[in-house]
């Protein structure tokens, strides 16, 4: 069996790597929240955003009572990727692809299921580490589910819109 501190290792870069796309992943959500702020699902962007961040938040209260050192400048690193993620060649220069609201979408499943991966591993854990709470991990996973289960339906419904030539791959209002 291998001791502690040489699990600490692992362990900590492992959160530091999940903590990086955290932050990239709230950015994300926000933005999106932010770019739909008159959309017909505005209010249920705004509570993915705020549930990401809190998802956040609740890592770096994890790591805190596991005794891994937060790399702020991870952090950083995860808010500069969300942001070179803009870039992308889109064929628009001054407004919003109509595509854009497909790769964020893609973008943000993706990150929930590296989320959800990241509970179920420390839940896999819990049994053994007293610092964490199962039934806090199990909420967790359970809130990861369902954001997956919503980013599944909006996907669905957005490439139905953009892919098929309709309402935002048209010109006409965002899908989103």
């Amino acid at each position: 069996m291998r001791s502690p501190q040489l699990l600490a290792q692992p362990l900590g870069v492992y959160l530091n790597d999940h903590l990086t796309g955290a932050f990239g992943g709230a950015a994300l959500a926000r933005r999106m929240a932010d770019s739909h702020a008159d959309s017909r699902r505005a209010a249920e962007l705004r509570e993915l955003a705020r549930q990401v961040e809190e998802d956040r938040d609740e890592l770096v209260r994890i790591m805190n009572r596991l005794g891994v050192p937060v790399r702020h400048y991870r952090t950083w690193l995860g808010i500069a990727g969300e942001r070179i993620g803009r870039l992308k060649p889109n064929g628009t220069l001054v407004h919003r692809a109509p595509l854009s609201d497909l790769v964020e979408l893609e973008m943000m499943r993706t990150g929930v299921a590296g989320k959800t991966a990241l509970w179920r591993a420390l839940r896999a854990i819990a049994d053994g580490e007293p610092r964490l709470g199962r039934d806090d991990l199990d909420r967790l996973i359970a809130r990861a589910t369902d954001q997956a289960r919503t980013l599944d339906g909006w996907h669905r419904l957005v490439s139905a819109e953009v892919l098929a030539g309709g309402g935002a791959g048209s010109g006409g209002p965002s899908p989103l």
